[in-house]
Order: C-alpha cells, then structure tokens, then sequence
C-alpha cells in the first residue's frame, strides 16, 4: 500500500513539473502601463474585444497569457487624456524562454497540453508605454506650445 502511494505521489509530481511555463511563468502577468504625460484614462480589451480594466495612468494590470488551446491572448490599450491626442498600442505576447525549456526537460506532456492550454507559455513585455502627442485644435494649431486654460 505504501510503494502505491508513493508511485501516485511521483506521478503527480512528474505531471506537474511537466508543464515548465506554467509553473515557472504563471497564466496571468501583471504589466505596468504608463503614459507621459501621466494621468490619462486607460482602456485595455482582449482579442474578443471585452474591456478587461479601465483605469488611470500609471497602473499595474495583471493580463491573461492565453486565449485558448495554442492561442495566446492579445489586448488593445486605449489611452485618452483632455488635451492630448488618443493613444491605442496592441500588446502581443511572445513565446516564453520556460515553454523551449519543456524539450530540455522532457515535458512533452507539458509541451503539447498544459502550457498551451494554460496560456504559460506565453508572455508579454513587462511594461507598455505610451506619449499622448498635444491636440492641435487645443494648442492654436502649435502642436509645441502648451495648452492654455480658458
């Protein structure tokens, strides 16, 4: 009875350890958005188009890597601030170093069904930044000269 609890002990440690991006990376990762200049209202949706935070600059938001099986999750950041031109950037991920580290593991089973069903093996830049450009209308048509209250 012992050597069963053992061998169900080790197999569960084998699965695991089996998915390296999962375990090492996480399936969330807090980005830090920011803007110059800062205070601008923010706006982030995913690829199916849902709004996942609203909020002010600067902010730390913790986005989803994945999407699905083998779809890595991607998101538009919308930047608005009085005075200032809009702001949208796409943030798109990038197959993590800890998913290549699976071959030199031997997890094939984290490989082909953990990491890519978890979104692990993904991952984005740590921080996304944006300069809001001043409005011309708002500035007399001199983009360089600072808006002026009225």
């Amino acid at each position: 009875m012992i050597r069963l609890s053992q061998a169900a002990a080790a197999a569960a440690v084998v699965v695991c350890l089996s998915g390296c991006a999962s375990i090492f990376n996480g399936t969330t990762q807090p980005v830090v958005f920011s803007s110059a200049p800062e205070g601008a209202a923010l706006t982030i949706t995913n690829r199916a188009g849902e709004a996942v935070h609203t909020g002010t600059t600067p902010s730390t938001v913790t986005l989803k890597r994945g999407a699905g099986y083998f779809k890595s999750e991607a998101y538009t950041v919308n930047m608005k601030k009085d005075g200032f031109a809009d702001a949208s950037q796409h943030v798109d991920s990038q197959v993590s170093g800890w998913y290549v580290a699976n071959i030199m593991l031997g997890g094939l089973l984290g490989m082909l069904i953990v990491d890519p069903a978890s979104g692990g093996m993904y991952s984005f830049p740590d921080k996304v930044q944006s300069t809001l450009a001043p409005n011309v209308a708002s500035t007399g048509g001199n983009p360089a000269a600072p808006a002026t209250a009225k």
